[in-house]
C-alpha cells in the first residue's frame, strides 16, 4: 500500500511520480491519518465535482481544513451549496462573462506591453515579479474593483497569507495574522461603495449591495472579497512562469508559436494542463456512497487531486509529454462544476496576451533556474521567481 502525505519531503519535492503510481494502484486513496479521501483519476474527480447528492464545500475545500476538520469553513463562493450558492454566483456571474472580459482586452494589452518596456532594454527580468504578478494584480483591481493604487500591498498581502513556515503543516502564524489583516483591509474597502445611488458597477459593490439587502453577513462580505483578492493575484502568475519554463524547455515548439501567434491559446491549454499550481480542493461526505468500491462515510474528506488528474493516462494520450498542438476537450485547471473558478476567463485571456506579447518583443530567452526560487506547499507549487535572459534591447 502507498503510504501518501501531501505534506510529504518526497511529494513536496516532485508529486507527480506518486500520483502516478496513486492512479494505478489505489486511485481512491484512504488517508487515515485524516479519516479522509483523495480521489487522483480524471473521470472520478470530474463525477464528484457535479455530486450535490454526497458531497458539500460548506466545510471547507483547502489543506487547513484537511487539518482542522473545521465544522463549518469560512463562507464565500467556493464554500458554499446550493440553492444560496446559485444565487450569490448569478449575480456575480456577469463582470467574469467572455463579453466583459474582451471587452478589456487592449486595456490588459496595456498593462502587458508597460510591464516588458519596465525590463527589456536590461537584457534580463523576472517573469513573476516583473511581468506575470503585476499584470495579475492589476487585472484583479480591474476585474473586481480593488484600488490599483494598493497593488503593492495586495501583492505583499495574499504572499504573507499564503506563506508556509518550516517545520509547520498548513498554515503559518504569519499567514493567520495576513488573513486577519486582510479582512480588515476589505472590511474598509467596503465603506465607500455602502451609499449606492444605482445598480452596482463592480464585483465589491455587488457583494456590498448582497450584504445591504441580507443576502450576506457582513463577516461573509469580508470572506467573499478575500477569496477574490486570493484568487486573482495567487495562482496565475505561478501558471504563467510555468508556460514561459516550459516553452524554454521546447525551444522548437516555442519558435512554432512566434511564427504563428494564432496557436498561443491551444498551446496556453496544453500549458495549464501540463502545470497547474493547484495540487487539490476538497469536499466533505454528507451521504453515504461508493466510489470504485470504496465506500466513503459522512464527514469524511475528499481530496480532488486535480494536478494528477491532468496527467492521467485514461484522458490523455502521452500525458506526461508536453505538446502544445494537444487538443484537451476536457482539463481541470479551473475545476469544473457549479464551482468552476469564475476567473477563468480572465485568466485564459491573461495567458494568451503576455505569451504573445513576450514571445513577440522577446522570441528567444533562456532561463535562469539556478537564480529562480519556487513556492512549494501542500497546496500551491510554482515559482515565486524565474529570471529569463535575452539579447539587451530586444524588439
Amino acid at each position: 500500500m502507498i503510504d501518501y502525505d501531501p505534506f510529504s519531503d518526497e511529494v513536496l519535492r516532485d508529486p507527480f511520480p506518486i500520483y502516478r503510481r496513486l492512479r494505478e494502484e489505489s486511485p481512491v486513496h484512504y488517508i487515515e491519518r485524516w479519516d479522509s479521501w483523495a480521489l487522483f483519476r480524471f473521470e472520478d474527480i470530474w463525477r464528484a465535482s457535479s455530486d450535490a447528492e454526497h458531497l458539500t464545500a460548506t466545510r471547507g475545500t483547502s489543506s487547513p481544513f484537511l487539518l482542522t476538520k473545521a465544522i463549518a469553513a469560512y463562507p464565500n463562493l467556493t464554500h458554499m451549496d446550493p440553492p444560496t450558492h446559485t444565487v450569490l454566483r448569478r449575480l456575480v456571474a456577469p463582470y467574469f462573462m467572455p463579453q466583459r472580459v474582451q471587452s478589456l482586452k487592449e486595456e490588459i494589452r496595456t498593462f502587458v506591453t508597460e510591464c516588458i518596456d519596465s525590463f527589456i532594454d536590461r537584457g534580463e527580468g523576472d517573469v513573476v515579479d516583473d511581468l506575470a504578478q503585476i499584470v495579475a494584480v492589476r487585472m484583479g483591481c480591474l476585474a473586481v474593483g480593488f484600488p490599483e493604487e494598493d497593488a503593492g500591498y495586495i501583492v505583499d498581502l495574499v504572499r504573507r497569507f499564503m506563506s508556509r513556515q518550516e517545520g509547520v503543516e498548513g498554515m503559518s502564524e504569519v499567514g493567520i495574522k495576513a488573513f486577519a489583516e486582510m479582512r480588515s483591509y476589505l472590511a474598509g474597502l467596503c465603506d465607500p461603495h455602502r451609499a449606492l445611488a444605482g445598480g452596482p458597477e463592480n464585483v465589491i459593490e455587488v457583494f456590498v449591495r448582497a450584504a445591504a439587502e441580507g443576502l450576506i453577513s457582513e463577516q461573509e462580505l469580508g470572506d467573499h472579497l478575500a477569496l477574490m483578492l486570493i484568487g486573482s493575484t495567487e495562482t496565475f502568475p505561478k501558471a504563467f512562469a510555468n508556460a514561459v519554463l516550459f516553452l524554454a524547455q521546447h525551444p522548437d515548439q516555442r519558435a512554432e508559436l512566434v511564427a504563428d501567434p494564432t496557436k498561443i491559446p491551444r498551446a496556453l491549454r496544453e500549458c495549464l494542463r501540463y502545470g497547474m499550481p493547484t495540487q487539490f480542493l476538497m469536499r466533505s461526505v454528507t451521504q453515504p456512497f461508493k466510489i470504485r468500491g470504496q465506500a466513503l462515510s459522512p464527514g469524511q474528506s475528499v481530496m480532488f487531486m486535480y494536478a494528477s488528474a491532468n496527467r492521467d493516462e485514461r484522458e490523455f494520450e502521452d500525458p506526461e509529454q508536453f505538446d502544445i498542438h494537444r487538443v484537451s476537450p476536457r482539463i481541470l485547471t479551473f475545476g469544473h462544476g457549479i464551482h468552476r473558478c469564475l476567473g477563468a476567463n480572465f485568466a485564459e485571456l491573461e495567458g494568451a496576451l503576455l505569451l504573445e506579447e513576450l514571445l513577440r518583443r522577446i522570441p528567444e530567452y533562456e532561463v535562469e533556474l539556478s537564480d529562480s526560487r519556487r513556492h512549494v506547499t501542500e497546496f500551491i507549487q510554482g515559482f515565486e521567481r524565474l529570471p529569463i535572459r535575452f539579447v539587451r534591447g530586444a524588439r
